[in-house]
């Protein structure tokens, strides 16, 4: 009685145990069923979970079901390596600054998160790496024929540089030192260590690099090493060491992420002076055996302060002990966080400060103003902007690299002219992106922070702050894309509810109140962000604690 009622309930709870109908032999499937190890043939036969099962792929040793490969764990691609033949691992600055993407810690997605939509868990996308794609510059800078070099009498000369400098100083269209090369120059020249700081835009490149290229001299080893945090002010850096060594024999190259290995590997190879890199792949080089700092005399540390906000510490220490403890080293920045005290007195041996501006201002030629908005008015505004303003070329920046995707694709779609840059375009792209701006191509660059550091654009009359950053130091490094080089420039920044607090960071770190402007005829939709004392009571209760514990509980 019991076992037909158990009977029963088998069948109501597995229905997919009940009879079915009879099958051919033809159309009889495949038995999952515990094979014996031996067959009447005398053929062995794998044991279940063993081996592969009809269609090659592994049984799963616990219910003998083939295993869809997607199930698989994830194992991540190695770039191809060189040298010993070996694959390696891209790093950080194959990829883009943590900023770019809150969510994804390490290795951002198209998508803007931590895994690709619709992946295996845990998958991640990487940006590619281009490896037919070496370097932008294809002919040489130094010229083919040897050229003598007249004698100089400028006021370069006068801070102790050689005539050759002098002379490519003066064909690149320079005539006087900005004052943190006048100061910076001569300290470098005595051997000692320093760190620079100057507001962006005032010249720090030529403040090292004129006196480290007349320290080395002639042609030798590997002597001289600058870290820069991301790959185009790597290159943007080594284009000046090689435009201000023109007449000289010293030899200049660049390690950077995100392209082959082949050029990189023949310079190196032949034998550089001056090496102009970013972290990720100057460790792979050297850990391949491609590179040695055992004779680098001058060590630079550019932007530090980006490379501290973008994680690089763990490797920069990693790259600093190398190099011979008996070195110069020279710390250059727009900004000296607290943060950079630890770094420098564990690297720096004495250093003496060559400061140039008010700390945390921006350049006084850049004008500001914030535009209050509702967040889904944003792009109608930039449009207006964009309509009523007289720009030469504009700047655009995005936080995220969705954002900047999309806001591209719709200023496309209104007839600009746009080029994108952020970390998850190819390098190829990237470039082709920032040339395009600076040669005119194109009207308009969206770019996120990766194109905040360093980069010097000349003729960017306006940038425009699409997303207001987090960090205030981000947004003077922002801004500093204009107004370069004693030119005048404009800064825009829209506001919304969300974005208040951020706004009034940016006033507190910069010591300045930044006017508030709205654009007549545009129809706006009420907020709060438009009435003062709604607006005061908004910040105030945001600046309450959120939560508090109540016996045990959040509340």
């Amino acid at each position: 009685m019991l076992k037909k009622l158990f009977a029963k309930l088998r069948e109501k709870i597995s229905p997919s145990r009940a009879k079915k109908p009879a099958q051919t032999e033809a159309a009889k499937p495949v038995s999952l069923a515990k094979p014996s190890a031996v067959t009447s043939r005398g053929e062995s036969r794998p044991e279940r979970g063993g081996g592969p099962s009809h269609d090659g792929r592994p049984y799963d040793k616990y219910r003998g079901q083939p295993r869809d490969p997607r199930d698989e764990p994830y194992r991540e691609p190695r770039a191809a390596g060189a040298g010993d033949g070996r694959e390696a691992r891209p790093r950080r600055d194959d990829y883009g600054s943590r900023s770019e993407d809150r969510g994804g810690r390490d290795f951002p997605s198209r998508g803007g998160g931590g895994a690709a939509r619709g992946g295996a868990r845990g998958e991640r996308e990487r940006p590619v790496i281009d490896k037919t794609f070496d370097h932008p510059r294809t002919t040489a800078i130094k010229p083919a024929v040897p050229v003598n070099v007249p004698k100089m009498d400028t006021a370069f000369t006068a801070l102790g540089l050689s005539d050759a400098l002098a002379f490519g100083v003066q064909e690149m269209g320079y005539v006087a030192p900005t004052p943190i090369q006048a100061q910076a120059i001569p300290v470098v020249l005595k051997g000692g260590d320093v760190i620079g700081s100057a507001q962006t835009g005032t010249g720090k490149t030529a403040a090292f690099a004129l006196p480290i290229i007349q320290r080395l001299g002639t042609h030798g080893k590997l002597r001289c090493l600058i870290l820069e945090p991301t790959r185009e002010l790597a290159l943007q850096v080594e284009e000046a060491f090689q435009k201000f060594s023109k007449f000289t024999d010293l030899r200049v190259t660049i390690v950077y992420g995100g392209v082959g290995y082949g050029k990189q590997l023949e310079d190196l190879k032949s034998g550089m002076d001056i090496l102009a890199a970013t972290p990720g792949r100057l460790l792979d080089h050297m850990e391949q055996g491609n590179v040695s700092l055992a004779d680098v005399d001058i060590l630079v540390l550019d932007e530090v302060d980006r490379m501290l906000d973008m994680g690089f510490l763990p490797d920069v220490k990693r790259i600093v002990q190398k190099c011979p403890k008996n070195r110069q080293t020279l710390f250059f920045t727009a900004t000296l966080p607290p943060e950079l005290e630890q770094l420098a007195g564990w690297a720096l041996n004495n250093p003496l400060k060559v400061e140039i501006g008010r700390q945390r201002s921006p350049a006084e030629t850049v004008s500001h103003a914030f535009y209050p908005v509702v967040a889904s008015q944003k792009f109608d505004l930039l449009q207006l902007l964009l309509d009523q303003t007289d720009f030469k070329s504009v700047l655009i920046f995005s936080r995220t690299r969705m954002g900047a995707d999309r806001i591209a694709h719709r200023l496309e779609s209104k007839g600009h002219t746009v080029g994108v840059m952020h970390s998850d375009r190819s390098q190829r792209e990237r470039i082709e992106a920032l040339d395009g701006f600076k040669s005119g191509k194109f009207e308009v660059l969206v770019a996120t922070d990766i194109a905040a550091r360093g980069l010097d654009i000349a003729g960017v009359s306006h940038v425009i702050n699409y997303d207001v950053p987090e960090n205030a130091e981000d947004y003077v490094h922002r801004i500093g894309r204009t107004g370069r080089a004693q030119n005048t420039g404009d800064a825009f920044t829209l506001v919304t509810e969300d974005d208040v607090r951020d706004a009034r960071s940016i006033e507190r770190y910069m010591g300045v109140t930044v006017e508030r402007k709205k654009i007549e005829g545009f129809p706006y939709i009420y907020s709060a962000l438009f009435d003062e004392k709604a607006l005061a009571d908004t910040v105030a209760a945001a600046a309450k604690p959120v939560s508090r514990l109540h016996r045990g509980v959040r509340r």
